[in-house]
């Protein structure tokens, strides 16, 4: 075979290549719209929560919870103050 029509060959091969992966991936970028869309629109349907004056972020601390944070800053001040001795 001569090497002009492996080139040929090699050229219909490729672009025959690129064309699929083309295709593809147009196919995957309306498939993620499609499902952006459906996603949104089953958002609006959904009910909103209601939202008041008093919720969860802004209620203090539970006494459990100061307990926890004390533990907590006391194991980091402990790990810095070990991992940075000077040698």
């Amino acid at each position: 075979m001569p090497v002009s029509e492996l080139l040929w060959s090699g050229l219909e091969l490729m672009i025959m290549g690129m064309g699929v992966v083309f295709v593809l991936l147009g196919l995957l970028v309306f498939t993620v719209h499609g499902v952006s869309r459906l996603i949104q629109w089953f958002e609006a349907r959904r009910p909103q929560p209601a939202t008041g004056a008093g919720t969860a972020l802004s209620a203090p601390p539970a006494q459990g919870d100061a307990e926890l944070m004390a533990v907590i800053s006391a194991a980091v001040h402990r790990f810095r103050s070990r991992r940075h001795t000077p040698r």
